[in-house]
């Protein structure tokens, strides 16, 4: 290619000194037409067409189709890549939204896992409560009758005293206090 390119250069270049040269008379100015000029102007033109033609269009135009098809290709891949993008960016926010739902469940399980154990924790404290009032309660009564009895012996053992020194004998002590509960029960039951 680049020798058929110097060779259409020295055509060019011996044609055109030898018709400046050949100029008759010397005169004649730029807008002169010389018609032997005109026709090797043609021919050298023609020859340089036909051999950029043959050596350099093919290798112009084969570049040209490279770069078109390599501008395509990349285009493809471009609009490819942002399809892919886009595709990984909607899985990405169904991602997002999945794990907020998931968060949003575990929440709400911890949430309902926390109530039950507040009320469970209630529940178990409320009945301890209750066992805790009715244990009181039985105590109380039990050390209240055990002060009656307490208090019902020293009645009858004040009562004996005194009727001892009333009668001034020594009765039966054992006789005496059965008497005196036997008293006391008949008036437990008077209204």
């Amino acid at each position: 290619m680049r020798n058929a390119v110097w060779l259409a250069l020295a055509l060019a270049g011996s044609v055109a000194p030898r018709a400046v040269a050949e100029e008759p008379g010397g005169g004649g100015g730029l807008l002169t037409v010389e018609g032997g000029l005109v026709i090797w102007t043609l021919v050298v033109f023609g020859l340089l067409l036909y051999i950029l033609k043959r050596s350099a269009w093919p290798v112009l135009l084969q570049a040209v189709r490279e770069r078109e098809q390599r501008l395509e290709r990349q285009l493809a891949e471009a609009a490819q890549a942002r399809e892919e993008a886009a595709r990984l960016l909607e899985q990405q926010k169904q991602a997002l939204e999945r794990a907020r739902a998931d968060a949003q469940e575990i929440v709400t399980k911890a949430k309902a896992v926390a109530e039950k154990e507040r009320a469970t924790l209630l529940a178990k404290a409320r009945e301890e409560y209750e066992l805790l009032l009715a244990r009181a309660k039985k105590d109380i009564e039990e050390e209240k009758a055990k002060a009656i009895l307490a208090l019902r012996r020293e009645a009858v053992d004040l009562s004996i005293a005194a009727a001892s020194r009333l009668v001034e004998q020594n009765l039966d002590s054992e006789a005496n206090r059965r008497l005196a509960l036997e008293y006391l029960a008949s008036l437990e039951q008077r209204p």
